[in-house]
């Protein structure tokens, strides 16, 4: 709380009065972070190639989750919310609904690439989806457990030919 409070400029009580409880923060900080994940994925996709805006999806993460001279970070939800998901309903809530809207985000690009001739028309646009935020996932995991940036980057690459194939 000290932390917020010397970065926002408000004390203790104007964080609770302008947030609520310490859970309320939280869970209002997560659909923030989740906000503001969403707008980078269309972003990223928006405007490439399915391959390329898969692959800059992934770039941005890693830039996220390795920021210059800090330890890996790793990512809000999948770092913290769902270590708390098993023990509170409404992180648990918020973490699902993240979750299927990063494949969400990912569907709709997928289904685009497939209406476009990017991907065969029979594609199974919602399990590559669901590939697609299975590596931005393990990305992140593997970040927060220390793994190389490079390997990142490597399995990265190795999800998108696996997805566009």
């Amino acid at each position: 709380m000290d932390d917020l409070s010397a970065a926002t400029g408000l004390n203790r009580p104007s964080l609770y009065g302008a947030f609520g409880d310490k859970h309320a923060l939280y869970l209002q900080a997560l659909q923030l972070y989740t906000e503001q994940s969403n707008a980078a994925i269309a972003a990223a996709l928006a405007g490439r190639s399915l391959r390329e805006g898969l692959l800059r999806v992934y770039e941005l993460a890693l830039q996220l989750y390795y920021p210059a001279d800090e330890a890996a970070r790793g990512c809000l939800l999948i770092g913290t919310a769902a270590t708390e998901a098993p023990r509170d309903e409404a992180i648990r809530r918020q973490l699902g609904d993240s979750l299927h809207g990063f494949n969400a985000a990912f569907e709709a690009r997928l289904r685009q690439a497939a209406e476009g001739g990017e991907l065969p028309a029979a594609t199974d646009v919602a399990m590559r989806a669901q590939l697609a935020s299975a590596v931005l996932h393990s990305l992140a995991l593997r970040a927060r457990a220390g793994d190389a940036r490079t390997d990142l980057a490597a399995l990265a690459a190795g999800g998108v030919e696996l997805i566009c194939s």
